[in-house]
């Protein structure tokens, strides 16, 4: 299960429609070992495309250098999908490559007639996905 802050779970959301028609995509990083996402990280798509996200080598690179230096892990890696459901594409699986994070996908389209966006996280290891349980609290 993964259990975030509602602060978290609404600014991946903000992000998420932000980004809008492009897909966005960040990570939660948190205190190496514990699975607790505290540190929100927007990053830049640098496909700026609609269907596919990819984190700028740069920002990724300077990314790991921080998680390292503080001491953190990547708790949630997160992106949106603008028109298909808040499930990890093909792609999506082939660059999962955290077995300890939570893939979050957003998506930012009504597929389900239920409002305007879906929140949903899996866990992705070896190419096999499992969808977990969401759970938002207001502090922990």
């Amino acid at each position: 299960m993964l259990t975030l802050t509602q602060d978290l779970y609404d600014r991946i959301v903000a992000h998420a429609r932000q980004d809008h028609p492009d897909e966005a995509c960040g990570v939660v990083a948190g205190p190496a070992g514990t699975g607790r996402p505290e540190r929100f990280v927007p990053m830049l798509n640098a496909a700026r495309s609609p269907t596919f996200y990819e984190f700028d080598s740069k920002d990724l690179l300077k990314l790991y250098r921080e998680l390292d230096d503080r001491d953190e892990d990547p708790v949630i890696v997160y992106h949106s999908h603008t028109a298909t459901e808040a499930y990890p594409s093909r792609t999506d699986v082939t660059y999962a490559n955290e077995p300890g994070a939570h893939y979050v996908v957003v998506s930012t389209a009504d597929t389900d007639g239920l409002g305007e966006f879906q929140f949903r996280s899996y866990r992705i290891v070896d190419g096999e996905i499992t969808e977990e349980e969401v759970q938002v609290v207001e502090a922990y």
